[in-house]
């Protein structure tokens, strides 16, 4: 509890004191009077304090989504700047094979890129695109067939996206750090003419298969996507969404 809001709680109680002076000597009107006018302050205290938390609070949000956007930019431009010295070295070398198969990787990595920013939900676009910046113990990896665009085919999107978050979530606080290679997570999105598909595929393995479950089943109690099956433990989680307009 922040210093704001015990000040604001403790202020809120001494009002307390003028209240009950007021039920023991009710035909007191100078008692009546002094607990009005004390009820006044403390409201008009305990307003500009809310005020006040909210917009630190806001400031807070805002500072904390730059950052975001700062540290997700600088991967970006990280990436981009190792994926021109490797086009200018195969060029360089005069590998033209080379770096023409390297640009066709960078051209895929766009177009999934691409097809992540027409999600059509804000949270969910920020949170996969900002993912490397938050997480050194999980990759994700994305695929996405087709061109989906959640906001656009079900008023459940918002919840959906949730719910895609969530998942994830799991897998990354129940990753099992090792000395290699980071365990992969693969979110396959497919859409047909009733439903919605997600296909999360995990190559690694997880600190406590046990408490994973438990957060998957959390997780997914009343949300609009649920699971198909389980195949394995954790390696294959299959989702479904009915489209609902």
């Amino acid at each position: 509890m922040g210093r704001l809001t015990t000040v604001k709680y403790y202020a809120a109680a001494t009002i307390l004191l003028p209240c009950a002076a007021v039920l023991i000597w009710p035909n007191q009107v100078w008692l009546t009077a002094v607990f009005l006018v004390w009820l006044i302050a403390v409201a008009t205290y305990w307003i500009r304090t809310e005020r006040k938390e909210h917009a630190e609070r806001t400031a807070r949000t805002i500072q904390s989504l730059q950052n975001s956007a700062i540290r997700t930019l600088n991967h970006h431009r990280h990436d981009w700047m190792n994926d021109l010295q490797v086009v200018f070295g195969y060029i360089r070398l005069k590998k033209l094979d080379k770096a023409a198969e390297y640009v066709e990787k960078i051209s895929e990595r766009m177009a999934v890129e691409s097809s992540i920013s027409k999600l059509g939900v804000p949270s969910l676009i920020s949170y996969i695109q900002s993912f490397r910046t938050i997480s050194n113990s999980l990759e994700l990896q994305i695929v996405i067939k087709g061109d989906i665009h959640l906001n656009e085919i079900t008023a459940d999107a918002d919840q959906i996206a949730e719910t895609l978050i969530h998942t994830i979530n799991a897998y990354r606080f129940a990753a099992k750090p090792g000395y290699g290679n980071a365990a992969v997570l693969t979110l396959e999105l497919s859409l047909d003419e009733d439903a919605l598909y997600a296909a999360f595929y995990y190559d690694g393995e997880l600190m406590n298969e046990q408490q994973w479950k438990q957060k998957i089943q959390q997780q997914l109690e009343g949300a609009p996507m649920q699971p198909i099956n389980f195949e394995q433990p954790y390696a294959k989680v299959l989702l479904r969404a009915e489209m609902r307009a």
